[in-house]
């Protein structure tokens, strides 16, 4: 079946808001929207449809003249097996002693790693992206240096790789938290399928909302792969939640955003310990001033 989408940019979170739900009235319906801000500093917003049905181009060119958006770029995508797709040409990553890899390649963890199994289905948080392969580096780091994390938390978890990883190495059960239901059935999935029950503890929970994170908080390390804006607006309830020279590893940071969410930590008590790119992508190290 053949699958269009129908993409746009505008500025303002009213007015795309207003532009997607005026789109869910097209004929044919879309199967789906979104509203996306363009993490760029631009302050543009993406609005897209995907349609089984070719859209209605002219609708679509007078709700863009409506509502002061670019006009509608409309493509037919093939008709791709993606989980097929996606095991042809993720192989599996190696980041330090961790080893990310699918079912497909279980014949290729080698010995002595660090196993991190995670499917193609899912494959952002596969270790591929450069942003969890970054904060997969930074936690190899720390661990070569010595650091032993007693009180691990992961924010924002998605697949909850990174949690995950910490309780590889470290006894102590993990927090790991998403603000999205479907995030935290992904990452218990995960969780079972590494043997991990009972080690890693997935929450639904926005940033530090939730009564058992703060009930195990001040952390000694807490993991944030999420993106520039919400980390800038975390900066202060990290401040509150990592214990004294605790660690915070953040990424899904753009490389040009890197310097804006160093200043908010810095600002709440955070001094830069390590700062890796991975294209176009930054991961930061961050340590917690002692009082």
């Amino acid at each position: 079946m053949p699958t269009f989408t129908a993409l746009t940019t505008l500025t303002g979170k009213d007015n795309a808001d207003k532009l997607g739900e005026a789109m869910e009235n097209l004929d044919p319906m879309p199967t789906g929207v979104g509203v996306f801000e363009i993490e760029d500093g631009s302050g543009l917003w993406e609005v897209g449809g995907y349609f089984t049905e070719a859209p209605d181009e002219a609708g679509l060119a007078l709700l863009a003249a409506a509502f002061g958006a670019k006009d509608f770029a409309v493509s037919e995508l093939p008709d791709t097996d993606w989980v097929a797709k996606v095991k042809r040409e993720l192989s599996p990553v190696q980041a330090g002693r961790f080893f990310v890899y699918g079912s497909h390649d279980a014949d290729q963890v080698p010995e002595g790693c660090e196993p991190l199994l995670i499917e193609a289905a899912m494959a952002f948080g596969t270790g591929h992206h450069g942003t969890t392969l970054g904060c997969l580096r930074a936690l190899d780091r720390l661990v070569d240096g010595g650091f032993h994390g007693h009180n691990v938390a992961d924010i924002g978890c998605g697949t909850a790789v990174l949690g995950m990883a910490a309780a590889r190495i470290w006894p102590e059960t993990v927090l790991a938290s998403d603000i999205d239901q479907v995030a935290v059935d992904v990452a218990e999935a995960n969780v079972k399928a590494n043997d991990l029950v009972g080690r890693v503890i997935c929450l639904e929970a926005a940033g530090f909302g939730h009564a058992d994170l703060l009930a195990k908080a001040p952390f000694d390390l807490v993991f944030a792969n999420i993106l520039k804006a919400p980390l800038v607006m975390l900066a202060p309830d990290m401040g509150q939640n990592i214990a004294p020279k605790g660690h915070a590893i953040l990424s899904g940071i753009l490389n040009e955003q890197a310097d804006e969410v160093v200043a908010a930590y810095d600002a709440t008590g955070f001094d830069v310990t390590h700062r890796e790119e991975i294209g176009e992508w930054t991961t930061l190290t961050l340590t917690r001033r002692a009082d």
